[in-house]
């Protein structure tokens, strides 16, 4: 039997406005090679000056993830020739990252439906400048070195996870952390969001085996199916007697498997060595809380807190803070009529989500969504005092986001108050009731007959095919329950009617 050791390093793109180490700007998608410079370049001579923005954002990180911030922190250069790092080398850390010695507590389920839940070990948090990007047709390959130099903090985690179940789990959390904190969009296709794995099995309470790298895995789905089918060939290669050997491989999404890339390189393979264009960084006390000031509730612990304080399930908090601005939105109508926060939240998570995918509207733009969070309390609201049936609600958002309008006008301008009054609802009854005499009929023929449950189900068919009448009659103005009630009462004030004739 094999034990399984991950470890993960996960490179996020910090949203500053420029490079790590230069005045570059720094932005996805431009046109290649616009946004370099001679310091990102690697002209002799140019020199580096840090970005204290990237330093900040990186910090928030390691905070959010119960790292230590040491009192000095440095950089190096690490050693090697690629053509996307026109340097041949990188300014990152080594001997002392901005953070270290964190955790960070998983729980949730895998795609197995296994339930997990541990602390995964952050080993360190460091921050370092991102290399070019390389462009491959055919024979040819071209380079961009927009991203040469772009802020990147790369995550290490010590080899706690078993599963690629895990590893995914914990790469969905920390890019809603990231997302959270502002520090980092998270899009994974876009390169702002990637990870590598190192994988390696041995038999159970013999350690560690040989490290297996595995790079290009651009999604958390990429990362479980990536890592499983790792440890399968591993595990093959050693019930084969073979040995596994130490390297660095793709993940192949097309064929589903690992690939053979390069031999792993080890530590001093990159020699290592201070960097000396650019000074020891000692955060002082006003950096420090200015890194405190700027992290807000973080997901899991706002999930809790939501689901405790409004009364949700735990599937509807965790859907509502899957994101900050649906959990902004969310608890901002909530505010106002806290008493209806689960029914808020029905209607978030089904009719407003339906729309924003309808109109292609994301989370991240729901601030310009013309149903803000008071209009959609007051839409609540209203139906929770009996003032609107929830069809009419229906067509009201649909007209309040259209016309960017209040609820309350649509609803006066158009006549929609609910009509509840049993008396005037009666009248209407009794109008349909006229004009339906082939299902009264039907329905006094059941209601006075020997048998009549054997009939119920024609019964309670015909009985709400004459509400659908009523509410039809008064424009779906009619409360339903009331209706229905004076549909029975006038039916069964028919039938003794006739029973009394009869004798």
């Amino acid at each position: 039997m094999y034990q399984s050791y991950i470890g993960l390093e996960v490179h996020i793109h910090l949203l500053t406005k420029t490079k790590c180490f230069c005045r570059c700007r720094s932005a996805f998608g431009d046109k290649p090679n616009t946004n370099v410079c001679p310091v990102c370049m690697g002209y002799p001579g140019a020199l580096p000056a840090l970005n204290i923005e990237a330093v900040r954002m990186g910090c928030m990180v390691a905070r959010s993830l119960n790292c230590t911030i040491p009192p000095r922190t440095w950089f190096e250069r690490k050693q090697y020739f690629y053509p996307d790092m026109p340097k041949n080398y990188q300014i990152t850390q080594f001997a002392s990252p901005l953070g270290k010695q964190g955790f960070l507590e998983l729980t949730g389920h895998g795609t197995d439906c296994k339930e997990i839940k541990k602390n995964v070990r952050i080993k360190e948090c460091h921050l370092e400048e991102d290399a070019g990007k390389m462009i491959h047709k055919g024979t040819v390959s071209l380079l961009d070195y927009n991203r040469a130099g772009v802020s990147l903090l790369e995550i290490v985690t010590e080899p706690d996870f078993e599963s690629g179940e895990e590893a995914e789990l914990f790469i969905q959390e920390l890019r809603r952390i990231v997302r959270y904190l502002g520090v980092c969009n998270g899009n994974m296709e876009e390169g702002s969001l990637r990870a590598d794995a190192n994988v390696s099995i041995n038999i159970l309470g013999k350690g560690l085996g040989k490290k297996v790298e595995i790079k290009n895995l651009n999604s958390s789905r990429f990362v479980r199916l990536g890592l499983n089918y790792e440890i399968r060939r591993q595990s093959e290669i050693l019930d084969a007697g073979k040995t596994i050997v130490q390297e660095t491989r793709l993940w192949d999404e097309s064929r589903g498997e690992t690939m053979p890339m390069r031999q792993k390189e080890d530590t001093q393979d990159y020699r290592y060595f201070p960097e000396p264009d650019l000074p020891v960084f000692c955060p002082d006390d006003a950096f420090l809380a200015s890194v405190n000031d700027a992290i807000v509730e973080l997901p899991r612990a706002r999930m809790t807190r939501i689901k405790n304080q409004y009364g949700l399930s735990e599937e509807q908090a965790e859907l509502i803070c899957g994101e900050k601005e649906s959990a902004d939105y969310f608890e901002a109508a909530a505010a106002i009529v806290p008493e209806e926060a689960v029914k808020i939240a029905n209607w978030f998570l089904s009719d407003i989500k339906h729309i924003l995918t309808r109109e292609g509207i994301t989370i991240k733009n729901i601030g310009f969504f013309s149903l803000n969070p008071n209009r959609l309390a007051s839409l609540v609201k209203m139906i929770s005092e009996g003032r609107i049936t929830a069809k009419l609600a229906k067509q009201c958002m649909e007209l309040a986001i259209a016309d960017n309008k209040d609820p309350e006008e649509i609803v006066k301008a158009n006549n929609w108050e609910q009509l509840s009054d049993p008396e005037k609802i009666a009248a209407v009854v009794k109008t349909v009731l006229a004009a339906e005499k082939k299902a009264v009929s039907e329905l006094r023929t059941i209601i006075s007959s020997d048998n009549i449950s054997t009939n119920e189900k024609r019964r309670k068919s015909l009985t709400a095919y004459l509400v659908g009448k009523v509410l039809a009659a008064t424009g779906g103005r009619a409360d339903p329950k009331t209706a229905g009630d004076q549909v029975n009462k006038l039916l069964s004030e028919l039938h003794y009617s006739q029973g009394a004739e009869n004798e």
